[in-house]
């Protein structure tokens, strides 16, 4: 009985497990998830997505308010997917 790619388990079959290992890597993963929406098409740039937490980054000084406009796929580039 096929289930159609139903899951049965909180993990999604692509999850994977990865400690971060510096604070390079702690970087790299949070500029991965707010590019995500860019990434994906829903938005053209990072700040234009309302959900993200970028922008309490950016009000803290950690983002610049343009970052992201002008990026390579940051996805592709650091987790080769």
């Amino acid at each position: 009985m096929t289930r159609n790619h139903r899951e049965t388990t909180i993990w999604q079959r692509r999850f994977w497990e990865h400690q971060i290992r510096d604070q390079q890597d702690y970087n790299n993963h949070f500029d991965y998830i707010h590019y995500n929406p860019v990434k994906h098409g829903l938005v053209k740039q990072v700040k234009d997505w309302p959900y993200s937490t970028f922008h309490h980054y950016v009000k803290k000084g950690f983002y610049p308010s343009n970052w992201g406009c002008e990026m390579v796929h940051i996805a592709e580039k650091e987790f080769g997917e």
